[in-house]
This record gives structure tokens, C-alpha cells and sequence, in this order.
């Protein structure tokens, strides 16, 4: 039962980082692509409409490919989880609803993967020039008249925290996949301990 559910972690586990961390994991996916924050969604509808609308969509895309080249970073904390999960977090895993999994990552996991994803995403903003776009589009904001200030959120934060929800929301998805579906069960293993 033990070797059973760390198969069906490290399966789901694999498959959310494999899906979330290539081109388009988060971008093209609807359910967990990260949007302008709402603090910015007045000052790029007025962006739009003055025509500075390809910047609003530079800073968008940006954002989801920091979160997809930071997602790459969760497999390795992932399997510490898992190698260090006991026979009790096993059984409850196997008797809980249909994240229980999920909710093991996320209380054992969580506080790892933030410190991990954080510096990744703010050195991936840096690198594809998100700081630079996120600041000309509060520039161009700002400059235009009759706006006040917009409330602007941390850019690195605010990337993190959606990127990890999108991970664990990902996560949730491969794991009732596996609970419900027989042929999400890939190995004998999870065959043997989720068929029965």
C-alpha cells in the first residue's frame, strides 16, 4: 500500500510539473493561467483603449512563463515529501477524500517550494524584462492625464502565489485522475492498490 501510494505521488507529481513547467503550462491553460492582478485590470483596460494594449499582453505572457520556468523546481521538493512520508501519512492519504494528496504537498511542501519558486520568478522577471514592461506600463499609466495612481502589488510576490496555486490546482486534477480513473493508473502498482 506504501509503494503504491508513492507511485501514484510521484505520477501525479510528474505529471503536474511536466504539464505546468513547459511553453504554454500556464499560459495555455485557462483554468490556472495567471491574469493581470486586479489592481492593474483599470489601468490596463485604459491602456488598451489608448492603444498600449501589446504591452498589457507582453506583461500577461510574461508572468505565466516565469511561473512555467519556476514550476520545473517542484519535482525534487516533491520527492522529498515523498520519501519522507510515514505508513500513517500513507493510510490517511489512501483513506482521505479525493485530495487528500494534495493537501499532504501542500502542508508539507508549501513553505519549500515558495522559498524555491520566489528568487526563480524574480530572476526570470529580470531576465525576460517583466520588471522593465511592468514598469513602462505604470509609466505609461501614470503619465496619462486625468488618472490618479494605481495600486500596484508586488510583481514577484503576486507571480508566486499564483503560481503555486496553479500547481497545487494541477495537482488536485492528477490525483482524482488516478482515484476515479482506471486507466490514469499506469502501473500495475496503482492498479493493484486503487482498484481495490
Amino acid at each position: 500500500v506504501i509503494a503504491g501510494i508513492r507511485e501514484a505521488l510521484r505520477v501525479g507529481t510528474d505529471n503536474t510539473v511536466l504539464s505546468t513547467s513547459k511553453v504554454d503550462g500556464f499560459l495555455g491553460n485557462r483554468l490556472i493561467r495567471i491574469a493581470i492582478p486586479d489592481q492593474m485590470l483599470t489601468v490596463a483596460a485604459t491602456l488598451r483603449t489608448v492603444g498600449l494594449g501589446a504591452q498589457v499582453d507582453e506583461l500577461e505572457t510574461g508572468m505565466n512563463r516565469a511561473a512555467e520556468l519556476a514550476a520545473a523546481e517542484a519535482r525534487g521538493i516533491f520527492w522529498d515529501a515523498i520519501t519522507g512520508m510515514s505508513v500513517s501519512d500513507a493510510f490517511g492519504i489512501l483513506r482521505g477524500g479525493n485530495t487528500a494528496a494534495t493537501e499532504f504537498f501542500r502542508e508539507r511542501t508549501y513553505s519549500a517550494l515558495e522559498t524555491r519558486f520566489h528568487p526563480i520568478v524574480q530572476q526570470k522577471i529580470d531576465q525576460i524584462g517583466l520588471s522593465r514592461v511592468y514598469g513602462t506600463v505604470a509609466d505609461s499609466y501614470n503619465n496619462l492625464p486625468l488618472t490618479g495612481t494605481p495600486r500596484l502589488v508586488d510583481l514577484d510576490d503576486y507571480v508566486t502565489e499564483k503560481a503555486l496555486a496553479g500547481l497545487f490546482s494541477v495537482l488536485a486534477t492528477e490525483e482524482q485522475k488516478i482515484r476515479q480513473d482506471p486507466a490514469a493508473r499506469t502501473t500495475e502498482l496503482l492498479r493493484t492498490v486503487f482498484g481495490s
